[in-house]
């Protein structure tokens, strides 16, 4: 694939009230490297859990990531990540973080050896 376009969709949806329709907003993550460099996550709960565990909203089947890695909180004013008490800890623009970091489109998550790019688009 020569393509730009990301391979996967996987949407993040059910039970949290979409905050990204009610600003108008599409909120979420390519994922630029690691196994699924591509994909694209696409964030409507208002908060998203990140991990190995199989019922994360986003799922990192690889052993980099802990079990409950990292959480996204969307809302009208900011979205926010913070560490969940990951053992290899989570990095946003090559900073590791020690408590809620708001993150702006563009910025770059770390999360194990994935790295994504969190975008936000209008509807």
């Amino acid at each position: 694939m020569d393509s730009d376009e990301p391979t996967e969709t996987y949407f993040i949806a059910e039970g949290g009230g979409a905050t990204s329709s009610v600003s108008g907003l599409v909120t979420g993550f390519v994922v630029t490297e690691g196994p699924l460099a591509g994909s694209r996550f696409l964030l409507e709960r208002v908060i998203s859990t990140l991990g190995r565990h199989p019922k994360s909203d986003l799922f990192f089947d690889d052993i980099t990531v802990s079990r409950r890695h990292a959480e996204i909180k969307v809302s009208p004013e900011a979205t926010v990540v913070r560490d969940v008490g990951s053992l290899n800890g989570t990095y946003v623009n090559l900073l590791q973080i020690d408590e809620e970091t708001v993150i702006t489109p563009g910025d770059t998550l770390q999360i194990g050896k994935f790295k994504l790019v969190f975008f936000q688009e209008t509807s």
